[in-house]
């Protein structure tokens, strides 16, 4: 028997064939990621002769949070796949809501990230330097701050922008994995879509600066895609509420008549903690 064809972290000719094999694959637990909040589990999926690890994330295996609904996490992460491919940039591994050995889960391509990438650093000084952002000073050791800065990256401002849209409530340093040929992920979107604003990043070196072309024209789609009847809403009519996805709408409608990335609100702590 041939070895099972393995499917690469992600590149345009295979996106559909790994969403398939994660949907109809059979899923063989491997172990368990301890340091995840939720259960997280490392899995293998195979189908037709072809195999990948994932990420399996039973809605059993989720702790309840006071400001989200029971039950609701997986669906969160399959929400926000689906708008981030709806912008074309790709921010998120392929990613499905399926049943699995211990239930419904999310279902997630495992991605392996490329270590020695810097996006996240402390530095000793009061500016940033050259090819960073400044996000805030943060306190390192007793009596001693440092300030926090991450990459000025056109890959971590698109991941800016999808979290805006989205409301990603934790966007911490552990969630952004850098991948082969320069790609750039970002995982652990259970806690998005909330009606009410929740927007606590890591990636704050943007706010208040004009959006980019980019950046505007992949919102102008979004917001055609997000209109009654379109086949994206109609999915996420599926995974959130009809509230969260028409304060998702209002935020991408924002974020296009103000042009800009949005700053924090002062009222919810803007860095999530632990940052990393």
């Amino acid at each position: 028997m041939s070895a099972p064809e393995r499917i690469p972290p992600r590149s345009v000719t295979t996106d559909a064939a790994a969403a398939e094999l994660l949907a109809r694959g059979e899923l063989t637990v491997r172990g368990r990621i301890r340091e995840a909040s939720n259960a997280a589990l490392y899995c293998t999926v195979a189908h037709e002769g072809r195999e990948a690890a994932c990420i399996y994330k039973p809605v059993a295996g989720e702790r309840p949070l006071w400001d989200f609904p029971d039950g609701t996490l997986a669906q969160r992460e399959v929400a926000a796949y689906e708008v981030s491919e709806a912008t074309g940039w790709g921010l998120v591994p392929p990613t499905v809501l399926r049943d699995g050995p211990y239930g419904e889960g999310m279902v997630q391509l495992w991605i392996d990230a490329v270590p020695e990438s810097e996006l996240l650093a402390l530095v000793d000084a009061e500016e940033p330097g050259p090819g960073w952002k400044a996000v805030a000073f943060a306190e390192v050791d007793e009596g001693r701050t440092a300030l926090l800065v991450h990459a000025d990256d056109e890959r971590l401002r698109r991941l800016a922008v999808l979290d805006a849209v989205v409301n990603n409530a934790d966007r911490k340093g552990g969630h952004l994995l850098p991948a082969a040929g320069e790609r750039l992920y970002g995982i652990d979107h259970g806690v998005t879509f909330h009606a009410e604003n929740k927007l606590r990043t890591l990636l704050w070196g943007w706010a208040g600066d004009p959006l980019t072309a980019e950046a505007l024209a992949a919102l102008d789609a979004l917001q055609e895609a997000l209109k009654d009847g379109a086949p994206l809403a109609a999915r996420l009519g599926g995974l959130i509420t009809p509230a969260e996805l028409d304060a998702t709408r209002a935020r991408v409608g924002a974020l296009l008549e103000t042009g800009k990335h949005p700053e924090p609100s002062g009222e919810w702590p803007a860095i999530p903690w632990p940052p990393v």
